[in-house]
């Protein structure tokens, strides 16, 4: 007489998949997380130069122009370079910034990635 199988046989299956799948999950979302994370800094990072690219058309101050780009980015330390004023000529800034990752450095990614933003505006206008 054949048995049928039973259900014991099975009852780890579950946690093994699970034990499989896990770390994937969890990779998945720390990636999404991190690219979040990068994107709004990325977002942030260009308009503090928006910011200073308008700042410098108005006031054609580079010192103002960096002050008004770092109270845009706030928590962020940036570096700025802005380009020279001459009225109807467009002026360039420049924003840079290491944003640290959430995560840390591992599986061979670095601890900080550098972001740019750049933002342009007429002189004079």
């Amino acid at each position: 007489m054949k048995r049928k199988p039973s259900v014991h046989r099975e009852r780890g299956a579950a946690a093994v998949e699970f034990a499989l799948v896990l770390p994937l999950l969890i990779t998945l979302v720390l990636g999404i997380i991190e690219f979040g994370h990068l994107y709004n800094a990325q977002i942030v990072i260009t308009n503090a130069a928006r910011e200073a690219a308008r700042t410098m058309a108005i006031t054609n101050n580079s010192g103002t122009a960096a002050s008004a780009a770092q109270a845009v980015a706030t928590g962020y330390t940036i570096n700025v370079t802005v380009g020279a004023c001459t009225s109807g000529a467009e002026v360039v800034a420049n924003v840079t910034s290491g944003v640290g990752l959430l995560t840390g450095s591992w599986l061979g990614m670095p601890s900080t990635i550098t972001v740019n933003g750049q933002g342009a505006m007429r002189c004079g206008g």
